[in-house]
């Protein structure tokens, strides 16, 4: 069993039935999908799911879990996801998918939101490994992406997986992948793509994790928010 698989079905095992579950996306959450479908078929747990995206939907129903959609949902019991960066106080970066408007959402509206990383996810600050990824309204690329130039910001659209066309979020918008010096905090940054007019959702998740789940040393480690 490699990392995150024991990460996956660690937090699969903290599901109780009665359950509104976020499921997220990615090959860690796909674990954890795997994992939670075992429970079910073997001990017969009852919870209704709601799917991130489009891949995690297709995944559970594949598996047979129980679905409801986003659009009929208010609050959830617990969302379970993975990130591609975590700071030392639970400061995510997400977003290599395309689903940021979707998995913000139901981080914000979750009474738990926890977090599935291995060791390599550990960084000092966000974006030390990955541009951080900023969903922007089609119209509004160039103007968005020209304000982030003036804040020291530097990068440009996100192209496909093919490489012969830009890519698409689930929402519909364009993604603008972006660096910027290491003297602007996680903070400064989600304050300010916050307030700019143009941009529907970022990759900073600040403020939302739960606990983050790691393994260490062969065990799996609980990393609360303070």
């Amino acid at each position: 069993m490699n990392d995150k698989e024991k990460v996956a079905k660690y937090a699969a095992q903290t599901v109780k039935s009665g359950m509104l579950v976020g499921l997220g996306t990615g090959s860690t959450a796909n674990y954890f999908i795997e994992s939670l479908a075992n429970r079910i078929k073997e001990e017969g747990i009852q919870i209704t799911a709601v799917a991130s995206s489009m891949v995690s939907m297709i995944k559970a129903q594949s598996l047979g879990i129980p679905l409801a959609a986003i659009e009929n949902i208010q609050q959830l019991d617990l969302y379970v996801d993975g990130a591609d960066e975590v700071t030392a106080d639970n400061v995510l970066l997400k977003g290599q998918g395309s689903d940021l408007v979707k998995e913000k959402l139901l981080a914000r509206a979750s009474k738990q939101f926890m977090v599935l990383v291995d060791q390599s996810k550990k960084v000092e600050r966000i974006g030390e490994k990955f541009p951080i990824p900023i969903e922007v309204m089609p119209f509004a690329w160039q103007m968005v992406k020209l304000q982030l130039e003036k804040l020291g910001g530097q990068g440009g659209l996100r192209q496909n997986q093919k490489g012969d066309g830009l890519a698409i979020s689930a929402y519909g918008s364009l993604i603008l992948d972006m660096t910027f010096t290491p003297s602007m905090s996680s903070h400064q940054l989600d304050a300010m793509l916050n307030n700019m007019p143009g941009v529907v959702e970022h990759g900073i998740f600040r403020d939302l994790a739960s606990v983050v789940l790691m393994p260490e040393n062969g065990e799996v480690k609980t990393i609360s928010r303070s």
